[in-house]
């Protein structure tokens, strides 16, 4: 038995990289919340979350004044039986984000403190398929950019070796989605893959007229294209176009995913580790994607992501945002256009604590 001693958690607002717009927001910044375990044999696992700009101090808030307090004297080696403590002692509040984001602090501090005990990286430790995933870049492809800076991303990309870019659509007029996306295509050829994400933005009517104005140009995804609530409209938009439907982002629960699954409403799953409640539940979203013969595509999170997509035999790409740089001492490694997952013990990010503090806001 391994029992823990101190939990505690904060909150620090990292700053974006760069603007990043899509078809309803602006990523503002990165509210990250961190929690960090200590138990009774020296070991420290520390783990953390996110939001975009909204709500960190209220995930911090579910985290100080009713989870944290469950955890002194707890066995650390006993990862789902704590996760599901703390899921039952928030039925309140479950299922939601606010409540997923905090679990997930709470559980990848718990999957580091495993990792660090066992000298494991997280990629073995969680399964172990193989170390490098495949690249995509989002970074050269927000909607405010222009028709040029998207073919100078994408070919950059391209030049670099990587896979494939995502862009934004939800521009006013579908023409305005389809010139630029014709204009990348027509600057890359066909040994790129080009994903698109609407961020929700479309009603079904308008998600089917751009899928089908899409389609001959040949795209690996189409993410998003309805609120994330509208199962049967994912549903009949899936059967309506042969682009392969991406959603996960923006759901919380297990059941969630296994509803979308087994209606076929989803062809790439992106689940996302903070929002979906920690490495625990993340790896069960993966492998019932796998029973359904569908790949996992992340969410963001690359630094974290990176190891979870090497560690799932289904796990088909990662998603290029670095937002870390500015609190961790090391970056992702990349090699070949591959995404490599480090072999530190724990999750392997070398976190810099002095600029954490520096930018500590609760």
């Amino acid at each position: 038995m391994t029992k823990i001693v101190e939990a505690v958690a904060w909150l620090a607002d990292v700053k974006v990289e760069t603007l990043r717009t899509d078809a309803v927001q602006s990523f503002v910044k990165q509210e990250t919340v961190f929690v960090e375990l200590t138990t009774d044999d020296g070991n420290t696992g520390v783990g953390y979350s996110y939001t975009i700009g909204t709500g960190g101090r209220s995930v911090l808030a579910m985290l100080q004044e009713h989870l944290l307090p469950r955890l002194p004297g707890a066995d650390a080696t006993l990862v789902e039986g704590i996760w599901f403590d703390l899921f039952a002692s928030t039925r309140a509040t479950a299922v939601g984000a606010i409540t997923s984001l905090a679990l997930a602090a709470v559980d990848t501090a718990l999957w580091d403190l495993r990792g660090k005990r066992a000298g494991e990286p997280l990629w073995r430790l969680a399964g172990g398929f193989r170390q490098k995933v495949p690249l995509y870049d989002t970074e050269g492809g927000w909607l405010h950019l222009s028709t040029q800076e998207l073919v100078d991303g994408a070919m950059a990309s391209q030049r670099a070796g990587w896979s494939g870019v995502k862009l934004k659509v939800g521009k006013d007029r579908v023409e305005q989605d389809v010139e630029r996306l014709r204009a990348v295509r027509a600057a890359v050829g066909e040994g790129l893959d080009i994903m698109v994400d609407a961020n929700q933005s479309m009603t079904r009517a308008e998600a089917r007229r751009r899928a089908a104005a899409f389609e001959p140009i040949g795209l690996a995804w189409f993410e998003e294209p309805l609120p994330a609530d509208d199962v049967a409209g994912h549903v009949a938009l899936a059967r309506s176009t042969s682009i392969p439907i991406a959603v996960g982002e923006s759901m919380y629960s297990l059941a969630q995913f296994r509803e979308y699954l087994a209606a076929g409403a989803a062809s790439i799953v992106q689940v996302d580790v903070a929002r979906v409640g920690g490495i625990t539940p993340w790896l069960k979203v993966a492998h019932l994607a796998e029973a359904f013969n569908v790949h996992v595509c992340p969410h963001f999170l690359m630094e974290l992501h990176v190891s979870l997509t090497a560690a799932v035999p289904n796990g088909a790409y990662v998603e290029h945002i670095p937002q870390l740089r500015a609190i961790t001492r090391s970056q992702m490694s990349i090699e070949d256009g591959h995404a490599v997952a480090p072999e530190g013990p724990g999750l392997g990010i070398d976190w810099d604590f002095d600029a954490i503090d520096r930018i500590r806001v609760a």
